[in-house]
């Protein structure tokens, strides 16, 4: 099983990757009755710039924010005096969501440039996955969630083994993607489980 604010989470991640602002809404309404810590929403909404981009994670900040109220401060400092920090927690978390094909990966960044390395490790992973505010095994599953709903077969095969990699079953990864399906219909649904099967079976 996974819970039932995990849940109204990875339906949110969805939901932002599509640019679906009203089931949004909805979603983050259930999280709200679900108890979901508000901190929960805010570091899935931050994470959402780096699986979906600035126009639909900026779109689903205002539906959060008139929802939510103004923001109040709090949670862990972005101040770029900590790159060093972000650095080696980058490089600790995604070997946590890459596990044996994290080598790999860092040649793969550098042989398209390196500062893509860096902005993988130092700002996606040591920035922002790697802090505190939302468990990372929670954040593996909204992140292979939103990617589930790219053409990005690569980064979503990566994705559903990362899931596996910080402690999801392949059970509940079935579930995962059954919430996904309900969202993005028949035809994209098909491929996701098509690559699904192909690592589910490795």
């Amino acid at each position: 099983m996974i819970s039932d604010a995990t849940v109204s989470l990875v339906k949110a991640a969805v939901a932002i990757a599509r640019g679906d602002t009203g089931r949004l809404r909805t979603y983050l309404g259930a999280a709200r009755v679900f108890a979901v810590p508000k901190e929960w929403i805010e570091e899935l909404l931050l994470q959402s710039f780096l699986n979906v981009g600035y126009p639909l994670t900026l779109a689903a900040w205002q539906v959060w924010r008139d929802m939510a109220g103004p923001y109040e401060p709090g949670g862990e400092p972005l101040d770029h005096e900590h790159w060093r920090d972000w650095q080696s927690r980058g490089a600790r978390t995604c070997a946590k969501v890459y596990g044996d094909s994290y080598p790999r990966l860092l040649l793969n960044l550098r042989a398209l440039n390196p500062v893509i390395e860096a902005m993988v490790v130092v700002d996606a992973y040591g920035r922002i996955i790697g802090r505190g505010g939302l468990d990372l095994k929670v954040r593996e599953l909204c992140t292979l969630a939103a990617v589930a709903t790219l053409e990005a077969p690569r980064q979503l095969r990566a994705h559903l083994q990362g899931a596996l990699n910080v402690g999801w079953t392949k059970e509940q990864v079935d579930l995962a993607l059954t919430l996904v399906e309900e969202q993005v219909g028949a035809e994209r649904a098909l491929k996701i489980w098509e690559v699904w099967a192909e690592v589910r079976g490795e």
